[in-house]
């Protein structure tokens, strides 16, 4: 029989444990491959002890997310939504979040996941998308909305299109995991060199 946590602390270790076996499992083995028997026995539990704090694989899965991905989302969002800087210093703040979510090997691993994963389970790319995606392109139609308002932005195209501001990021995760080996890539060189062009292309005034 699994044995409760005698602790709120202890009860945190267990699930930093489970979480970060599992993701280990899931990135070796697949999702669908993976087992909740191979994953306690990473983290140290029994089997019984994970259903404990977790309901199934996929709620693992999306504490996972949850926890690498959606807690440093939701700090952007409340730091951009409170900050009375510029809409252009507020697109910064966002590109280096996600620059540093690129560099973060735990984030790549779970967003190389979730691309790899998605297409086969539509449940991961729902809960993918209502709970990070959609998340992210509000807070940039925000900043958009933001800076035309105030004058300082003169095109919208990232607000209809905010799939713009991200596309960096995943260009440099596949690349992380498919041509790094043969041609290394500054991930936060090139993602601010990105937010620099997009900032210009947004202020620049017609001739």
């Amino acid at each position: 029989m699994a044995r409760q946590a005698r602790s709120e602390s202890e009860r945190e270790d267990r699930m930093r444990a489970i979480r970060a076996a599992a993701l280990d499992i899931f990135t070796h083995k697949g999702f669908a491959a993976a087992r909740l028997e191979d994953v306690a026995s990473a983290a140290g539990v029994g089997k019984g002890t994970i259903y404990l704090y977790f309901r199934s694989k996929q709620d693992l899965l999306e504490a996972i997310v949850a926890r690498t991905i959606g807690a440093t989302l939701a700090e952007v969002e409340q730091a951009v939504a409170a900050s009375p800087l510029p809409a252009g210093e507020l697109l910064r703040l966002a590109g280096g979040a996600i620059a540093q979510g690129v560099q973060d090997p735990e984030r790549r691993r779970v967003l190389h996941l979730v691309l790899c994963e998605g297409a086969r389970f539509p449940q991961i790319a729902e809960f993918y998308h209502r709970e990070i995606i959609s998340h992210g392109m509000a807070m940039i139609r925000s900043i958009i909305s933001r800076g035309q308002a105030s004058g300082e932005f003169v095109s919208d195209e990232p607000g209809r299109f905010p799939q713009l501001v991200f596309a960096p990021a995943l260009v440099a995760v596949i690349w992380s995991v498919v041509f790094a080996r043969i041609e290394p890539l500054d991930a936060r060189a090139m993602l601010d060199a990105h937010f620099d062009l997009l900032i210009r292309a947004l202020t620049r005034r017609p001739a």
